[in-house]
């Protein structure tokens, strides 16, 4: 197989698996804040164990988290050296900041967080949680703009010829802030949110279908369901405004999500299809002129489609784009009726709730997490043939000495070593959840704590 192909999925492969720890790790690093911001309001121990249980399973995803990440920065060297020397500069003044501003603050206050519970007092242990927290957030900061800047450079000159070409800041302000980065960066953040919020709803279902703890498990579910009410909506907002940049700065990209050809013409909006890429058409169900009306307010108005590019620099898998594109967004909505639907279930002044719904629910952490790998991919496929958007070519941006052979080892090697790790997380995680939110002495010492009448309301 071609050696770009290989490195391409090598890298996909990498960023996919760790991707699905730091959005956790935001969303439930944000949830475990308002557990401990209500207990020293409240000053309720429910939310302090709350907490403490949540804490423990982010120092599981955190853990993973970090281990996986690591990797990626290893590849650039291996596969992507063209690609590390054309843009280092830049690549590596965000991962730097990242270092400084993101990854210091969240490791510093890591350990009160996950040790200090008995050791220090309560507002201090609030503000080690929110330095953690902010510590996650900041990191996604500095990742989202280094992606960012690759889809829409800015701030920066090219310096050097041929091989010895690369791109120097100018502006550092105006690299952070490039044309993309402050939608994306919401976008992110929105569905990190979502991620932490359904994990929470996910395990504490599970605890209400099983009969456990069910005072602390409806009181968790307002908390996440109200998180996960007002993000998604907020996430409908950001996913618009990312749209609106896509058509300015990358239309070609825009024009792949929806599968326009036409050179200037109106574009339909697909609720659902299926891209012919050989004969150039869409099958589905669409809102003719819906895709101009989100973008002009004019069912009639031109969009530029994928003929208006040269051949070689437009992207080449429209369908796939297109599909994980709709499934992003099919997500998305599903999100909002589910969300929707359990905040006005779980604030009933009734607390009972049926078992095919606990069990649904049980199963909705997935919905952020495909939800959010299916947009990456949407974007990243988007961008080709670019590394850095009308500037480097992802072909031109290869290693000059990797062989295809030694690419496809280290993917196979690296696939082995993902699954083992993914099946740990798993079994810990689940040990974890099966273990419970108290152990044989907190339940000793509050026997009664899932019938005190104070803990009825929030």
């Amino acid at each position: 197989m071609d050696v770009e192909i290989l490195a391409r999925i090598q890298f996909a492969a990498t960023v996919s698996f760790h991707y699905i720890y730091p959005p956790l790790s935001i969303g439930l690093g944000f949830i475990m804040v308002l557990f401990e911001s209500l207990y020293l309001i409240k000053k309720e121990d429910l939310y302090r164990d709350l907490a403490k249980f949540w804490t423990k399973i982010f120092a599981l995803i955190f853990g993973i988290g970090v281990v996986t990440g690591i990797v990626m920065e290893f590849e650039f060297g291996t596969n992507w050296a063209t690609y590390s020397a054309y843009v280092g500069d830049i690549f590596g003044s965000a991962l730097a900041a990242e270092g400084i501003f993101a990854f210091a603050l969240e490791s510093g206050f890591l350990g009160i967080l996950i040790f200090g519970w008995n050791r220090v007092g309560p507002v201090l242990h609030w503000i080690s949680t929110l330095g953690v927290f902010l510590g996650s957030m900041f990191s996604a900061v500095w990742i989202v703009v280094a992606n960012s800047w690759q889809q829409t450079p800015s701030g920066f000159k090219i310096v050097g010829e041929g091989l010895n070409a690369r791109a120097e800041i100018t502006d550092f302000c105006q690299m952070v802030f490039n044309p993309s980065s402050v939608d994306r960066l919401l976008h992110v953040w929105s569905g990190a949110f979502l991620s932490g919020a359904f994990l929470v709803i996910s395990v504490h279902a599970y605890f209400l279908y099983k009969k456990k703890y069910e005072i602390a498990s409806n009181k968790a579910l307002k908390i996440a369901f109200s998180v996960a009410f007002i993000v998604s909506l907020t996430q409908l907002f950001t996913g618009h405004k990312s749209a609106d940049g896509v058509a300015v700065n990358q239309p070609a990209k825009l024009a792949a999500l929806e599968g326009h050809y036409k050179k200037n013409a109106a574009a339909d909006l697909y609720i659902l299809g299926w891209v012919d890429q050989k004969n150039e058409k869409v099958f589905g169900l669409k809102v003719p002129g819906g895709l101009s009306f989100l973008l002009h307010q004019n069912f009639k108005k031109p969009v530029k489609g994928l003929h208006a590019f040269a051949a070689d620099e437009r992207p080449k898998q429209i369908n796939a784009i297109f599909q994980f594109y709709h499934l992003m967004v099919a997500i998305g909505m599903s999100i909002i009726l589910l969300a929707s639907i359990g905040l006005y279930w779980i604030f009933r002044k009734s607390s009972w709730q049926p078992k095919w719904w606990l069990f649904l629910l049980m199963f909705s952490v997935f919905l952020p997490q495909v939800a959010n790998q299916a947009g990456w991919f949407a974007a990243e496929m988007g961008r080709q043939p670019w590394v850095v958007y009308g500037l480097l070519k992802t072909s031109d941006a290869l290693s000059a000495s990797v062989s295809s052979q030694q690419v496809l080892f280290s993917l196979i090697l690296f696939s082995i070593i993902y699954i083992v790790l993914f099946m740990l997380f798993i079994y810990l995680l689940n040990k974890k959840i099966k273990h419970g939110m108290y152990t044989e002495e907190s339940i000793d010492s509050r026997p009664k704590q899932d019938n005190m009448s104070n803990w009825q309301n929030i």
